[in-house]
């Protein structure tokens, strides 16, 4: 596992990071021996707004040959902003592991690769009162089984998620609905 820290509006000390290397060791043992090539970045910052109690926060995003993994957490210090991230980062890893645990079938080598995200990508438009795209985004779309694809939106805590079938090759929506359940959107043939 490699691990990555950097801070933005702040210096990394050799302590910060000492301690969430240490935080994040277990994590290593957590994630599925498939995933050795696992990186993990940790993003420091301290937000300038004084109305804000909390502003040390601490962002981890865990890159897997699966789905990528992301927490935001913020506290008051530091070291408890890094250590709720890493618990909750902790959980989010043993989910996965489990999930993919048991919707592999016994003859599937490793899960997919998760579809690669491109740079966004900001859209310009004039101010003439029509709705603005503001962001873009472009990445590839792996082929994958709807029960793939709510995987991946469950990892990362969206209500959506775009794929291409594996199936069909049509591009498909899976989403959570109101009660809980899922729903697939594909288009007609």
């Amino acid at each position: 596992m490699q691990l990555h820290v950097k801070g933005r509006n702040l210096p990394v000390t050799d302590a910060l990071f000492a301690h969430a290397e240490r935080r994040l060791a277990k994590l290593a043992r957590i994630m599925p021996p498939w995933d050795e090539a696992t990186e993990v970045e940790v993003e420091l910052s301290v937000e300038r707004n004084p109305k804000v109690e909390r502003n040390q926060v601490a962002e981890l995003t865990v890159r897997t040959k699966g789905p990528v993994l992301r927490v935001r957490e913020a506290a008051e210090d530091m070291y408890q902003a890094i250590d709720q991230a890493a618990r909750k980062i902790e959980r989010q890893a043993g989910r996965y592991r489990e999930r993919r645990r048991r919707h592999r079938a016994p003859h599937e080598t490793a899960p997919a690769p998760p579809p690669a995200i491109g740079d966004d990508e900001t859209i310009e438009s004039d101010d003439d009162g029509r709705p603005r795209i503001v962001k873009s985004k472009r990445f590839e779309m792996k082929p994958m089984t709807p029960e793939d694809a709510t995987l991946q939106m469950d990892l990362l805590h969206h209500d959506f998620y775009v794929f291409r079938s594996a199936t069909t090759g049509a591009v498909n929506v899976v989403y959570r609905r109101r009660d809980g359940q899922y729903g697939l959107i594909a288009p007609e043939d």
